[in-house]
């Protein structure tokens, strides 16, 4: 093995990335391995991928094909918590840098690594991702990010790139930046950055345009435990499962979200995301629970959710607080098992039908037909016991002469 310090970098094939392999190396003197992660992101093969990278001065080149760790570890978690971030945003990018930040880790302690570089810039959430998510799994691993490090322009790779005669398409440049993974798609830059301008129709990929849908799509998905393992009744694995709502709710239209997003570093950013299996599956899972989970159990549920999607947003993914609420959130998902049907058309999936084994919800105590099994005559002492703190708080007021608030009055 070389004597000379190595650097692991995380590499997706394209012009920046492989571009700094030879960039670390003559600002280093370290070799470079490269680590290329299959996330369902979709494009070229790993294979040519892992070849680029060697023909680009990389020593090694490890590629991993981890959709189905990404589903199951990664997307249910995700899936179970019911994170959205700014109530709008499922996690696209943030879920997917833990898993990622696992494989760089994996490669440095294969290949005898001190170091990891990553391209984020440096006002991105991305940087703290990665480098949190380093240094909790690896804290003797130093961490660099050549853009923002180096100085690594864009211009600057078009040159390095024609100059060394690397083996990589520098005349595309797309407007946009994108990130994609199974989970979704997060789009940024570009006319997008005027809040003014609305996306034009090359922005989507994943979604249809739900101005004209086709017909309506009728789908039943089933869970046990929070995780989806059923389709109209065919067994399906985490990854099938985001996979075939990807299709199916993505001709519909759904799942396109359009935000100015609080990002980690202080400033404010405008996303545009596409997520129709995750945005399917979450409301579908959402509704289960509505039928499964204990009053008070989903009204803590949800501030334990908020903090939650707030240190994975953060890059929190492997700290401690966020495997404690890991705990809670697991333990609320015994009980959510069953099946919703969905009605997915123009843009809108809209449950239909619940039914679970394990609902909380008694047919006699809700109707008001015969049969009716609440005993309502038990309602009037519940009330008078349920509001007598606020009734003392009131006869206070009048006692001394403050009145009870009504609106912008009181009455004496």
């Amino acid at each position: 093995m070389s004597h000379k310090e190595r650097v692991v970098l995380a590499y997706s094939g394209g012009l920046d990335t492989s571009v700094a392999i030879g960039w670390i190396g003559e600002q280093t003197g370290a070799e470079v391995v490269t680590v290329c992660v299959d996330l369902g992101q979709g494009g070229e093969d790993l294979e040519t991928i892992r070849q680029r990278a060697l023909d680009c001065g990389a020593v090694e080149a490890y590629v991993a094909d981890a959709r189905d760790e990404f589903a199951s570890e990664y997307c249910m978690p995700e899936l179970q918590a019911g994170g959205l971030y700014m109530d709008s945003y499922p996690l696209i990018s943030a879920i997917s840098r833990p898993c990622i930040v696992k494989h760089l880790v994996t490669a440095a302690r294969q290949f005898g690594a001190t170091t990891v570089a990553h391209g984020c810039t440096g006002k991105g959430n991305d940087q703290v991702r990665f480098e949190n998510g380093i240094t909790s799994l690896a804290p003797d691993l130093k961490c660099i990010s050549p853009v923002r490090d180096l100085a690594m322009t864009r211009e600057f790779s078009i040159n390095y790139a024609n100059e060394h005669n690397l083996p990589i398409e520098t005349t595309h440049h797309n407007p946009f930046s994108i990130d994609q993974n199974v989970w979704g798609r997060a789009i940024e830059t570009g006319f997008l950055e005027d809040l003014w301008n609305a996306p034009t129709k090359d922005v989507y990929n994943y979604t249809d345009d739900p101005t004209y849908p086709p017909l309506p799509d009728e789908v039943v998905i089933s869970y046990k435990e929070g995780i989806p393992v059923a389709i109209d009744g065919r067994p399906v694995t985490p990854l099938e499962a985001i996979q075939e709502m990807n299709r199916r709710a993505g001709a519909q239209g759904i799942g396109r979200i359009d935000i100015v997003e609080d990002r980690l570093v202080g400033i404010k950013s405008r996303e545009i995301y596409e997520a129709p299996g995750a945005m399917a599956l979450i409301t579908a899972h959402k509704e289960l629970e509505n039928v499964t989970l204990d009053r008070d159990q989903a009204r803590f549920k949800r501030t334990i959710v908020d903090q939650w999607t707030n240190l994975v947003y953060e890059g929190q993914w492997f700290s401690p607080l966020k495997r404690s609420l890991d705990a809670f959130i697991q333990d609320t998902q015994q009980y959510v098992s069953g099946d919703i049907r969905m009605v997915l058309h123009g843009g809108n999936a809209v449950v239909n039908g619940r039914r679970s084994e394990t609902s909380l919800y008694d047919f006699n105590l809700a109707t008001y037909d015969e049969g009716d099994s609440f005993d309502q005559s038990n309602a009037k002492g519940f009330i008078e016991i349920f509001g007598l703190t606020s009734k003392l708080a009131a006869a206070r007021d009048v006692k001394f002469g403050r009145g009870v608030a009504m609106g912008n009055s009181k009455v004496y």
